[in-house]
């Protein structure tokens, strides 16, 4: 009851409904929300990554270090994606 969301220190592990792009990974890789929610995706690497989607649903561009990206998913589904310049980074949103 205590957590306000995960962007308060850095530090730890993301928040609800949040997707940290570390260590050249997404972490959770796997995310699952309710319809209607909106992911944060926030680049903690010092160089740029992309959220892009695996059949071009959606693709954030450049995401620099400590910056943002965030997009509601309002259908229900599955959604793979991917960092362009970094493609071994994948990742998936279940949208129930």
């Amino acid at each position: 009851m205590g957590d306000n969301g995960g962007n308060g220190g850095g530090d730890g592990t993301p928040g609800v409904n949040e997707v940290w792009i570390k260590g050249t990974a997404f972490g959770p890789s796997t995310i699952t929300i309710s319809a209607g929610t909106t992911i944060t995706w926030t680049n903690k690497d010092a160089v740029a990554h992309t959220v892009t989607s695996d059949n071009g649903l959606f693709d954030s561009g450049n995401i620099n270090g400590n910056s943002t990206y965030s997009r509601q998913f309002p259908t229900a589904g599955t959604y793979p994606y991917h960092c362009t310049p970094h493609p071994t980074m994948t990742a998936t949103v279940i949208v129930n």
